[in-house]
């Protein structure tokens, strides 16, 4: 199966906040840009898409597609529960060190942990082999397209989501990756 991931553009929080699973405005440039970028290499085509249901990646969803997408729940990027929409350098340091001590099993800010995440986006991956989907375009998220690529790799969940957790944040916004699952 191939999947064509696309990151949301960029959008609209200060830098420097933890969003994670908040529901953010997306940048009206940054979405013109990202929506011509991918017209221009004639994406989505015929090809199925799924989103994220968080409206940074709806937007652009529905700027490809109208509304002939599938929005689904398990792309979400992760619920930061407390320290959602809080200045990363405001979380104490006591907490951000606990998760790096136990990156699959802490809930940082009492919600969602990497173990959870991945179990929801494996499960998405396999309703689209359930479904004999062959190629598709999925609009998601930077920790999302990180365990997808993980995944890929033939990991075992645990350690496809460790090694999503552990990889340096490098994949911009609009950003195109494509992977063969």
């Amino acid at each position: 199966m191939k999947l064509h991931l696309v990151r949301h553009p960029q959008p609209v929080v200060a830098p420097g906040l933890c969003y994670g699973a908040t529901d953010v405005d997306v940048d009206q440039h940054e979405l013109d840009c990202v929506h011509a970028a991918l017209k221009a290499k004639g994406l989505p085509g015929r090809l199925p898409v799924y989103t994220s249901p968080l409206q940074r990646c709806v937007q652009l969803a529905r700027r490809l597609t109208g509304d002939k997408m599938h929005i689904d729940t398990r792309l979400a990027e992760m619920d930061f529960g407390a320290w959602e929409m809080r200045a990363w350098s405001g979380i104490p340091r006591e907490d951000v060190d606990a998760w790096a001590a136990d990156l699959l099993h802490y809930r940082p800010g009492g919600a969602e942990n990497v173990i959870d995440v991945a179990r929801r986006v494996a499960g998405f991956v396999d309703t689209l082999r359930d479904k004999h989907v062959d190629e598709a375009l999925v609009i998601c998220h930077a920790g999302t397209i990180r365990l997808l690529a993980s995944m890929q790799a033939g990991l075992s969940l645990a350690q496809a989501a460790l090694d999503a957790a552990a990889k340096p944040h490098r994949i911009g916004y609009g950003d195109i990756l494509i992977l063969d699952i």
